[in-house]
């Protein structure tokens, strides 16, 4: 037996109502009583009826109800990373109390990580584009979007032709940091950076590479070790904010013929893996060497340590994306937010030993 769909116009019909009341009584939009939207919604449950076909919505309004959030990195290595989470559960979580969904889009398809972008940011249907991790230039992410006329919203990034931008201010927080080590008593500071650009590698950093960083977080973290009066002994570059990245990194650091007393990493994850290089060579931390993070993640794992790090506020992030998204929707541009950072004084990081 076939069975056909419930219209609207057949519910109407078994409310004694006119199409466009039954409209009404699911849309919510205009004056309706309650006793005719109670037998609207009556005459739809019995007939089965759950809603107007959320496509032909669409084509009406205009909007197809989607924000496409593009974590610029391989969803696995994203939802290995706190900070992820976080900032998409504030942004994800707002942005459902607006009646908005999200499509989750990757920067570079999942079979190559420095290819092409994602089909989907040329085809899928979306009211807004969120670039949670900034855009570099000439970044063809960035490119799509624009061609198609996406609204944007730019987390951690640069301002471009006027798109709203969501930060935080990682460089007063990072020169905080440094002057923390400073008054501690460290001369041999070295950082173990997050990603310079597209193109992610783990190595000593020299001049060519610094003068090919193309990724607003890190270059904001190591402007504030420079606001701080610090040259670093040695940057490291990393491949990713991951533990097993952050030691790779501390390992490459403290195989230096002049190792660092200290070491900022530019995240939490980072300075953590640095922290079990320095338990895998026997030294204590922090009397042989003082570790410090950015990002205020809770890591119990490493008890008896707690990080000295840098908290942001990661869930506020998120939900002030989703406002800054609301505001694009509504043809309102909010501009430039950044959102402050506090200084997190922990266990890892003490004055040099001697």
């Amino acid at each position: 037996m076939t069975h056909t769909r419930p219209t609207l116009a057949s519910v109407a019909s078994a409310a004694g109502v006119s199409v466009s009341t039954a409209s009404l009584a699911f849309s919510g939009a205009g004056p309706i009583a309650a006793e005719t939207r109670a037998r609207v919604r009556a005459a739809a449950a019995e007939l089965g009826y759950t809603g107007p076909n959320p496509l032909g919505r669409s084509l009406r309004s205009g909007r197809s109800g989607i924000v496409a959030v593009v974590i610029g990195d391989q969803l696995r290595r994203s939802f290995r990373d706190p900070v992820s989470i976080q900032v998409l559960d504030g942004l994800v979580g707002t942005l459902g109390t607006m009646g908005l969904g999200v499509l989750l889009i990757p920067a570079t398809p999942a079979t190559d990580g420095s290819g092409d972008i994602d089909p989907l940011l040329e085809t899928a249907p979306m009211d807004v584009a969120v670039l949670i991790w900034g855009a570099r230039t000439e970044d063809p992410v960035l490119a799509a979007l624009q061609r198609r006329g996406v609204p944007l919203v730019i987390g951690e990034g640069p301002e471009i032709d006027g798109i709203p931008v969501v930060g935080i201010h990682d460089r007063r927080g990072t020169a905080d940091l440094a002057r923390h080590l400073l008054a501690l008593g460290h001369e041999r500071i070295a950082t173990v950076t997050l990603p310079f650009g597209r193109d992610r590698r783990l190595g000593l950093v020299d001049d060519a590479r610094m003068a090919a960083l193309n990724w607003t977080p890190t270059r904001h973290r190591l402007e504030g070790l420079t606001d701080a009066g610090v040259v670093p002994t040695a940057v490291v570059e990393s491949t990713a904010s991951l533990v097993e990245a952050g030691k790779e990194a501390g390992h490459l650091l403290l195989d230096g013929p002049n190792p660092p007393t200290a070491v900022v990493a530019q995240s939490d994850l980072l300075a953590s893996g640095v922290v079990l290089a320095a338990r895998e060579r026997g030294l204590r931390v922090p009397q042989d060497l003082s570790v410090a993070g950015f990002d205020g993640l809770d890591l119990p794992w490493m008890s008896p340590d707690v990080l000295t790090t840098v908290a942001q506020p990661l869930a506020l992030k998120g939900e002030t994306i989703a406002r800054a998204v609301a505001s694009m929707i509504a043809g309102e541009n909010p501009g430039t937010t950044l959102l402050d950072v506090e200084l997190r004084i922990g266990t890892t990081t003490g004055p040099p030993h001697p």
